[in-house]
C-alpha cells in the first residue's frame, strides 16, 4: 500500500502539519522532531505526492518545456541549460518534442496546460499567427527562448541576430571575397529571412558590392542541404569563394561539398557558420562561427520563467545575451 503522509505523522508521533513542513524545508520545526520524523520518511519509503501538493498550493512547481527535436544537438544544448536552472530552483520539466509543427505545437501547449505547469519555455523556428494567440491566451506565463516575438508582447531570449550575421559577412568580405555564397534555412522563419538574410544584403551594401540573388540558397537546415547547395552554387559561371552558412549542419555540408571535388578549406574557399555547437569542433578544419550561446539561452530562459511564475519584479523581458566569433581554421586569419 502506498505510504501517506497520515502513516508518517503516526509512526513519528506528531501532527501532519509538522511531517509537512519537514518535507518543505521548513525551518519552523525543532532539531529533534525533524530527524525523528526524517527517519521514519527513511524508514517507510514515504515519496510526498506532488499532485496532492500541486493542489494544496495551487502549484504543481512543473514546467513544460516544448522544442523542435531533443535529438538535434542545438536544441540538447538549450534544454540542458533550462534542466540546469529547473533543478537549481527545483522545478521539474516535462520536456516535448514539436517536430517543428504547427498542428503539433498547439496540441503540446494545451496539453501541457492540461498537466498545470506553472510556466512554459517554448522554442520554436516560426512563431505562428495560431501559435501566438494561443499563447497570448495562456493562464501561466510562457518565455520564448531562441524564437522571435514580432509583437513584443512576450518574454524572450536572444541574441542580435542580425548584428552577429553582419559581422560574420564582413568578416569574408574583409578577406577580400567579392562573391560570398549565403545557405540558410527557410526563409519564412524570421530569423533567417529578417535578420541573416537582410544582414548578408546590408553588408554587402556598405561594402559597394552588387547582391546576386544567385548566390542565396535556402533549404532545410541539414548537411545534405549543405551538400546540395555547394553542387548548386559550384555549378554557376563565377562560383562564390567563402561561404556565409545559417547553421553548423549545413557549413559542414559545404565544406565536404568543396572537398569531395578536391578543393582545400579555408585555401580554395573559406565558410563561416552560425551556431557553434558541438558539430563545429568535430568537423575538420574546424568552422569559424558565430557562437550563438546555446545553453545561456536555455539558462536564462528558465530563471526569466521563474521570476514571472513568482511575480518577481523583471527589469527586462526581452532579454538579448551577448554574441561572439569563434575563429577556427573555415576562415584564414589576417
Amino acid at each position: 500500500m502506498t505510504v501517506t503522509i497520515y502513516d508518517v505523522a503516526r509512526e513519528a508521533n506528531v501532527s501532519m502539519a509538522t511531517v509537512s513542513r519537514v518535507v518543505n524545508g521548513n525551518q519552523n520545526v525543532k532539531p529533534a522532531t525533524r530527524k525523528k520524523v526524517l527517519e521514519v520518511i527513511e524508514r517507510l519509503e514515504y515519496r510526498p505526492n506532488a499532485v496532492a501538493r500541486g493542489l494544496a498550493s495551487k502549484k504543481t512547481t512543473t514546467v513544460g518545456v516544448i522544442i523542435p527535436d531533443i535529438a538535434n544537438n542545438v536544441y540538447a544544448e538549450l534544454a540542458r541549460g533550462v534542466e540546469d536552472i529547473a533543478t537549481m530552483y527545483r522545478y521539474n520539466i516535462i520536456l516535448a518534442n514539436s517536430d517543428q509543427n504547427e498542428d503539433k505545437e498547439l496540441q503540446l501547449l494545451d496539453t501541457m496546460l492540461g498537466k498545470q505547469v506553472d510556466g512554459i519555455v517554448m522554442m520554436s523556428d516560426e512563431v505562428t499567427e495560431k501559435m501566438q494567440q494561443s499563447m497570448d491566451h495562456s493562464p501561466v506565463p510562457i518565455v520564448l527562448a531562441g524564437s522571435v516575438d514580432e509583437t513584443q508582447t512576450m518574454a524572450t531570449v536572444n541574441i542580435d541576430y542580425f548584428e552577429a550575421a553582419y559581422e560574420a559577412v564582413k568578416l569574408l568580405i574583409d578577406n577580400g571575397h567579392t562573391r560570398i555564397g549565403f545557405v540558410t534555412g527557410p526563409l519564412t522563419y524570421t530569423i533567417n529571412g529578417k535578420f541573416k538574410l537582410e544582414a548578408y544584403k546590408k553588408a554587402l551594401q556598405d561594402a559597394g558590392l552588387t547582391l546576386d540573388e544567385s548566390l542565396i540558397v535556402a533549404e532545410e537546415s541539414s548537411y545534405d542541404s549543405g551538400l546540395e547547395a555547394w553542387e548548386t552554387l559550384a555549378l554557376l559561371e563565377n562560383p562564390p569563394t567563402a561561404f556565409f552558412a545559417g547553421s553548423d549542419e549545413l557549413a559542414i555540408g559545404l565544406v565536404h561539398g568543396a572537398q569531395d571535388v578536391g578543393k582545400n578549406v579555408p585555401e580554395d574557399i573559406e565558410v563561416i557558420s552560425f551556431e557553434n555547437s558541438k558539430l563545429a569542433r568535430m568537423v575538420r578544419p574546424q568552422l569559424t562561427s558565430v557562437v550563438l550561446p546555446l545553453y545561456d539561452i536555455g539558462a536564462v530562459a528558465m530563471r526569466l520563467l521563474t521570476k514571472l511564475m513568482n511575480k518577481e519584479k523583471v527589469e527586462e523581458e526581452a532579454v538579448i545575451l551577448p554574441y561572439r566569433i569563434e575563429h577556427r581554421q573555415s576562415v584564414k586569419c589576417k
